[in-house]
């Protein structure tokens, strides 16, 4: 909530914003920048003012594809203990989800993080246990962290970490929406610093704010974005110093680093995004499960998967449209019946839209 001296200030800047007359259209990559936008109404506020915010590539939930659940069901089919976070559960795959086929009797476990997984397969020699590593840069490091200290060899992982920056490069080189500024995720942030980003202001002349999460934050990185505009500027304006440093973490990345290799990856909605992806390095092999049950897998080799019938999740996630704009929101799609991920992650801007909607 605002405090009293947070309204004061929250009313000059937006004061300020209306002033300037402008007619701008920002992203964000952060679920949890959409909820704060939402959920205070900031985003109808901006509105008044001429800004325009829409959510990006932001969820890692959501921009997970339907061949990655459908490995996962797969596995899960073939007799191994799959393991992965709440939401992830809940995605539906092709025909099921890995929520669905719980109930079937598969071994399906929700679990808060990686360590549950490890001591699963610690408590279970018998069990050959698979973690779903999902994530961007902010949960990479602890897969690293935990692969680094050589976890029991019934464990694997089926890696699905993405990383950012490429990410929004692909967007902008699409050209299917015009940006004028980009609002940069402030819990990857913490741990690749402000540097990556640069050569998105450098070679595509966008004005960038990273910022954190409160609704002051999220106010100051428009205003700082509209300054920049307004001045013919174009550079990384770190908002959230209080917990961004320029270099980042260094141990995390250096963790990264040693355990994963960049790789050419495809995303939901997207086509393959050179170098956005990570996959376990050659020393680190013996935990990734797509090369250790590469026989189980085999079936979905080359096996072309869709998105679900009427879905504009991958719309969404390129910023094409809001949550209203798809027809299924609402009616065929709720979070109690979820046809794409966009609905299912709390992080997702169709949850976050029916949530507070509701309200």
């Amino acid at each position: 909530m605002f405090s009293l001296r947070d309204k004061q200030i929250a009313k000059q800047v937006i004061s300020k914003i209306k002033k300037m007359n402008v007619n701008l259209k920002f992203m964000h990559v952060c679920g949890t920048h959409q909820d704060t936008l939402v959920k205070h109404g900031l985003d109808a506020l901006l509105k008044d003012c001429g800004i325009e915010i829409i959510q990006g590539p932001g969820c890692p939930v959501c921009v997970t594809t339907p061949r990655e659940i459908e490995e996962m069901l797969m596995l899960a089919k073939k007799g191994k203990t799959v393991a992965t976070f709440g939401d992830m559960i809940r995605v539906p795959g092709e025909t099921q989800s890995l929520q669905n086929i719980r109930t079937e009797g598969y071994d399906v476990r929700t679990i808060y993080g990686i360590e549950d997984a490890v001591k699963i397969a610690k408590e279970n020699k018998d069990k050959d246990v698979v973690f779903m590593a999902v994530g961007f840069e902010t949960t990479t490091p602890t897969t690293a962290s935990v692969l680094l200290k050589n976890p029991p060899s019934n464990f694997s992982i089926l890696c699905c970490h993405r990383t950012v920056p490429n990410a929004l490069k692909a967007i902008l080189d699409m050209g299917e929406v015009k940006l004028n500024g980009l609002i940069e995720p402030g819990h990857v942030s913490t741990i690749i610093g402000t540097k990556p980003y640069e050569f998105i202001s450098k070679d595509y002349d966008v004005p960038q704010v990273i910022t954190g999460f409160e609704p002051l934050d999220l106010l100051m990185s428009i205003w700082m974005l509209v300054k920049q505009i307004k001045q013919g500027n174009a550079h990384v304006q770190n908002e959230y110093a209080r917990a961004v440093h320029k270099n980042g973490n260094t141990k995390a990345k250096e963790a990264i680093d040693e355990v994963f290799e960049s790789v050419d990856m495809k995303w939901r909605g997207f086509s393959v995004i050179p170098q956005s992806g990570l996959m376990l390095r050659e020393k680190f092999e013996k935990y990734d499960a797509r090369k250790k049950y590469e026989n189980e897998l085999a079936e979905l080799k080359d096996k072309e998967f869709v998105e679900p019938k009427g879905c504009k999740c991958g719309e969404l996630l390129r910023g094409l449209l809001y949550p209203k704009d798809c027809p299924l929101f609402g009616k065929q799609c709720k979070p109690g019946s979820p046809v794409g991920p966009c609905m299912v992650s709390i992080e997702g801007s169709c949850n976050i839209e029916y949530r507070y909607s509701k309200k």
